[in-house]
């Protein structure tokens, strides 16, 4: 019998370089004015949808989504778990600069998981090794249900992994989310996995006086 598992991955919501035309991967950009008040609204939101359920936080220490998850625990009680494994993948000598120069100066197309931008930088093979370990190991503790703070690249690696997919299949698919979206994944005692929603962006906006709770779709 497989262990029952609900998660919830949020990818952080507006950050100062989604504002300014620079690079985001390593660079520690914070969350804008905006961004602040949309990871309240997902808070709020998820209050409505977890209710009594106990959840677990993990994020990527990453200044954007610490300060993501940290709004989120707040509201939650729950104490974040930062890991570098949910950090964003990095673009070697393109950190901290802009998307026009990354633009004029990248060394090579990226065609398959396996190529890097800059020969300094993480290919998407790269960033599969580095999430890996950390996804067999929420997939097999005793934790059932767990929300996961992280950025748009990274839980695109992710959703191939909860599917089933080998590493392979990213040269084939994308299952990308948008900035500030919420999914909601599921396993089932019989193994069966699912994304119930993929990056449902209504969380973004404040909450309105209609119950949410019969959203919730373990």
């Amino acid at each position: 019998m497989f262990k029952s598992k609900n998660i919830i991955t949020v990818q952080h919501p507006e950050s100062v370089h989604h504002t300014n035309g620079m690079i985001g991967s390593w660079t520690d950009w914070q969350l804008t004015d905006k961004g602040v008040q949309q990871a309240g609204n997902i808070a709020d939101h998820l209050i409505s949808e977890i209710q009594e359920r106990t959840f677990s936080i993990y994020a990527s220490p990453l200044i954007r989504t610490k300060q993501t998850a940290d709004i989120i625990g707040e509201k939650l009680n729950i104490v974040p778990r930062l890991t570098d494994a949910l950090k964003e993948r990095s673009l070697g000598k393109a950190i901290g600069k802009s998307v026009q120069w990354l633009k004029e100066n990248i060394q090579r197309e990226e065609k398959t998981i396996y190529d890097k931008c800059f020969d300094d930088a993480e290919s998407r093979f790269d960033v599969w090794q580095r999430l890996l370990p950390f996804y067999e190991s929420i997939v097999n503790n005793e934790e059932e249900n767990m929300i996961i703070v992280s950025h748009g690249d990274t839980l695109s690696v992710f959703n191939v992994m909860w599917l089933g997919f080998g590493a392979e299949a990213l040269n084939a698919i994308d299952l990308y989310g948008i900035s500030g979206g919420v999914s909601f994944l599921h396993q089932s005692t019989d193994g069966k996995r699912k994304i119930g929603r993929l990056s449902d962006t209504s969380f973004l906006t404040g909450i309105s006086g209609k119950n949410r709770a019969d959203r919730f779709e373990p």
